[in-house]
């Protein structure tokens, strides 16, 4: 029994292999549509599972080709991030037997792909059963986790179960001159998940800036990602409420999402009262000098589109930890004040906690001020 899985996003096409192979049947796996078919043609599979949104030959053409061109009446199920539903009827009339929308838990792709064959399970089956729900998701997602002596505090499993659960995530830890044992520990982890999990290390530390910035560049090499984001690696941000930020940013025209501690719409964010009031007058500096009203710039959790990553992140940042500043005074630059506005979304975080260990001092407090007026100076000029 043979299974042709098409889809352009390699992390969606390893995870359907994993979990097919391991019920039994034997799983072929094609990139793009013309390399789909030449595998059709080859291995003449019982099963199509195939994307629409594909660059070069779309899902639908592939659909049109079997049905039309060789006369096939082989079963066909779409797994798409297209929801509209023009399209999903036109895959219907083309002769398609059933169609899901990303994201979508393996699951229920399972249990589709079981109905399909007459719910008849395969004779070299493992008798697994999916009892996690692993989801698939509808683009893919770079995340940048940057690293400084953080091997008492790092949560790596909690990482790795992320990235196993959430297909479409890949996760690059960076090691930002660490002096302790977390370089040890990350090649640990990405040995144990190489597929969700890479490790880029700085031999000199540079800061939080530099290491964020060389971690969405090397993220940015690799085309399959549509979106590339940060996470503080204390996880002061959860992984919840960074996936909100991403399904902002798939649904909407903005081409940043930061989340924001302040503006918590009710929610349970813990935080020092001393550091919340040095929060909050920095904060007050900050949007002066942007001439945006954002209520928490220096939050750790972003998303953006590929676009803004590359351009905001190619050269160097002029401090190491007010990074997110001037990600912002480029956009201004870059694309006019108004059109920034429009493109940026602050959305509130449901949990936010401070976490101890925490890098920034109070002392380092004090000196953002004059960092901040380094950032004005400089980039008025």
């Amino acid at each position: 029994m043979k299974i042709l899985a098409i889809d352009d996003q390699n992390l969606i096409l390893m995870s359907i292999q994993k979990r097919f192979s391991q019920l039994g049947y034997e799983v072929f796996t094609a990139q793009s549509g013309s390399e789909g078919i030449k595998l059709f043609e080859k291995e003449d599979p019982n099963l199509v599972i195939v994307d629409i949104n594909m660059e070069g030959m779309s899902g639908l053409e592939v659909v049109k080709y079997l049905r039309n061109e060789k006369e096939s009446n082989v079963p066909i199920l779409v797994l798409s991030g297209n929801q509209e539903e023009e399209i999903i009827m036109d895959g219907f009339e083309l002769g398609i037997n059933d169609y899901m929308k990303k994201p979508v838990s393996l699951r229920e792709v399972t249990a589709r792909v079981k109905r399909i064959f007459n719910n008849q399970p395969h004779p070299a089956s493992l008798n697994l059963e999916v009892d996690e729900v692993t989801m698939l998701q509808k683009n893919c997602i770079g995340v940048v986790v940057p690293c400084y002596n953080e091997a008492e505090r790092l949560l790596g499993g909690e990482f790795a179960d992320f990235g196993k659960y959430n297909t479409g995530y890949h996760i690059c830890f960076v090691n930002d001159g660490s002096t302790d044992n977390t370089l040890e520990l990350l090649e640990d982890l990405q040995r144990k998940n190489k597929d969700i999990i890479s490790v880029l290390n700085l031999k000199k530390n540079g800061g939080k800036a530099e290491a964020v910035r060389q971690g969405i560049l090397h993220l940015a090499k690799d085309l399959e990602l549509d979106y590339l984001g940060f996470l503080d690696a204390d996880l002061s941000t959860n992984f919840e409420d960074f996936k909100d930020l991403v399904d902002t940013i798939q649904h909407s025209n903005y081409k940043i999402v930061s989340g924001s501690r302040i503006d918590r719409m009710g929610a349970n964010i813990s935080k020092e009262s001393s550091r919340a009031l040095i929060s909050l007058t920095i904060n007050a500096i900050i949007q002066a000098i942007l001439g945006m009203k954002f209520k928490d710039t220096q939050c750790g959790a972003k998303v953006m589109d590929r676009e803004v990553a590359t351009n905001m992140f190619k050269t160097v940042f002029i401090t190491r930890w007010l990074f997110d500043v001037e990600i912002f005074m480029r956009m201004k630059l870059f694309y006019g004040a108004d059109r920034a506005k429009k493109m940026i979304c602050e959305q509130p975080l449901k949990r936010w906690e401070h976490m101890d260990g925490s890098k920034l001092s109070m002392k380092d407090s004090i000196k953002i001020v004059g960092q901040l007026a380094k950032i004005a100076t400089h980039y008025r000029s």
